[in-house]
C-alpha cells in the first residue's frame, strides 16, 4: 500500500511539473491595430488571432483603435515591447521608415484588383527589402496589404486640381503625402485621427481621404458632402511584431505565426472582393444628397501629371536607398502584370 501511494504521488507530481510547464510555455500576446475591430485591420486580426488559438497554446488579446491610444502610442509600445504585434499603415511609419512613405506616390499601385494583390503577394520589395529596413527600428515585418482604393470626402465637386485650391485637407502625419496634397493644390494639414470628424464638423479642415469602407463606417459622409475617387491609391498597411519577442520565440512558435500571417493575408484579400462599391451604396443609402464621383480617365490626367513631382520629392528625402525600393516596386509591379496575364 504504501508503495502503491509513494507511485501514485509521484505519478500526480509527474502529472503537475507537466502541466506546470505546458502552462509556463502558453502566453497571451497583446496585438494593436489602427481601425475598429469590425473594420479591415479589425478582421485579420480576429483571423490571426482565431489560427493562433486553434494551432498553438497562445491566446491573443486585440486592442482595436482608441483603446491604447492614438497611431504614435501603439507604435512605441510595440518597439518597447509591450505590444507583441502591431498593424500600422506606412503613413505613420514613415516618420520611423522613410523608404515606407513610397506607397504615398499617386498612381503607383494599379487600381486592377488582381495585379495589385499579386504584388503584394511576391514584391521583392516588400519581402525582401523592407524587412532590413524595419529590423533597424526593432520591428519584424510580418506582411503588407492593401485595404481599398483612397477617395476624398470633401464639401464641395473635385473635377480637377484646381478645385482643391485652398481646400484644407487633413493628411496623417507623413511628409511625402504632405508634398502629394500640395501637388495636388490642397493645403495639406496634418492632424491625428480622433480629432478629424470634429474638424470637418467645424470647418478646421474641409477634406480627407480614406478607403470606401472606412469612410462608410466612421460616417465621414455626415461632415462632408461629396466623394471623389480619382484613382491616385489604395490604402497599405504593414502587420509587424517586436523583433527582440519574435527572434525570442522557438521554431515552432515563429512557423505558426507566418502560416497565421499568410492565410489572415489570403483571407483580408478575399474579404475586400466588392467592399469598395458596396461601403459607397451603404453610404448613398444612409444619405441620399450624398454627390459620389468617380473621375474619368480624362479627368485623371491632371491628377496623375504631378506623380513625377511627388516621386522626386520622395527621393529627396530618401537618397539611393529610396529610389532603390521605388525602382524594385515598378519592377514587381510589371511583373505582377505579366503574371496576370
Amino acid at each position: 500500500m504504501t508503495k502503491l501511494l509513494s507511485r501514485a504521488i509521484g505519478g500526480a507530481s509527474v502529472l503537475a511539473i507537466a502541466l506546470a510547464a505546458t502552462s509556463a510555455s502558453a502566453a497571451t500576446w497583446r496585438y494593436a491595430f489602427e481601425e475598429a475591430l469590425e473594420e479591415v485591420q479589425g478582421k485579420f486580426a480576429q483571423k490571426f488571432k482565431e489560427e493562433i488559438e486553434a494551432n498553438t497554446d497562445h491566446q491573443v488579446q486585440l486592442f482595436p483603435f482608441g483603446t491604447l491610444g492614438e497611431s504614435d502610442d501603439i507604435m512605441e509600445q510595440a518597439q518597447s515591447g509591450i505590444l507583441q504585434f502591431v498593424d500600422q499603415s506606412p503613413g505613420f511609419t514613415g516618420a520611423l521608415i522613410p523608404e515606407a512613405q513610397v506607397f504615398f506616390v499617386p498612381y503607383l499601385l494599379p487600381q486592377d484588383t488582381e495585379t495589385l494583390n499579386e504584388f503584394f503577394r511576391s514584391s521583392v520589395a516588400i519581402n525582401e527589402m523592407f524587412p532590413k529596413l524595419y529590423a533597424e527600428q526593432g520591428l519584424e515585418l510580418l506582411t503588407m496589404f492593401p485595404e481599398g482604393e483612397v477617395c476624398m470626402t470633401t464639401q464641395e465637386p473635385v473635377t480637377s486640381p484646381d478645385d482643391l485650391n485652398e481646400v484644407k485637407f487633413r493628411v496623417m502625419t507623413n511628409p511625402l503625402l504632405v508634398e502629394s496634397y500640395k501637388a495636388f493644390g490642397a493645403t495639406p494639414t496634418p492632424l491625428p485621427w480622433g480629432e478629424v470628424y470634429g474638424a470637418l464638423q467645424t470647418g478646421i479642415i474641409q477634406g480627407q481621404e480614406n478607403p470606401g469602407f472606412f469612410l462608410e463606417s466612421t460616417k465621414m459622409y455626415e461632415v462632408t458632402d461629396v466623394i471623389t475617387c480619382i484613382g491616385h491609391n489604395n490604402f497599405t498597411t504593414a502587420v509587424m511584431a517586436n523583433k527582440d519577442f519574435y527572434d525570442g520565440l522557438g521554431e515552432e512558435d515563429q512557423k505558426a505565426i507566418d502560416a497565421a500571417i499568410e492565410a489572415s493575408f489570403e483571407y483580408i484579400l478575399e474579404y475586400q472582393q466588392g467592399l469598395q462599391e458596396t461601403s459607397l451604396k451603404k453610404i448613398q443609402e444612409a444619405k441620399p444628397e450624398m454627390e459620389i464621383n468617380i473621375l474619368s480617365d480624362e479627368q485623371r490626367k491632371p491628377f496623375m501629371e504631378t506623380a513625377g513631382t511627388v516621386e522626386d520629392a520622395f527621393i529627396e528625402m530618401t537618397g539611393d536607398g529610396g529610389e532603390e525600393i521605388l525602382n524594385q516596386m515598378k519592377k514587381d509591379l510589371e511583373a505582377a502584370e505579366s503574371a496576370k496575364q
